[in-house]
């Protein structure tokens, strides 16, 4: 593999955060709902029903953001190694040919 692209392998991890941070919030939410359904009266099932509902909310907001920031800071190192590239072709001097005085 000659150079790896930054910004994809950037991706890539942010992915693979992104599915596990998902399974531990959805493992959580299980966990929770299992309470809910031992709780002996409505009042407190409803309860852990709710804090279930609003650790999944949570924790999707959480990944999302998560994917967000990680998509900005790709397209940023891309933006910054291609504006690099175009400066480095600019100033890149053209070969001359000197003069001869006859």
């Amino acid at each position: 593999m000659a150079e790896a692209d930054l910004d994809v392998v950037i991706r890539q991890i942010a992915k693979a955060q992104n599915k596990s941070l998902m399974a531990a919030v959805k493992k959580r939410r299980d966990q929770i709902m299992a309470r809910a359904a031992k709780a002996k009266d409505k009042e407190t099932r409803d309860q852990f029903r709710l804090i279930a509902k609003s650790t999944m909310e949570l924790g999707t907001a959480a990944a999302k953001r998560l994917q967000n920031s990680a998509q900005n800071t790709a397209d940023s190192y891309a933006r910054a190694i291609r504006n690099a590239a175009e400066e480095a072709a600019a100033k890149k001097p053209s070969k001359k040919v000197p003069k001869k005085d006859a």
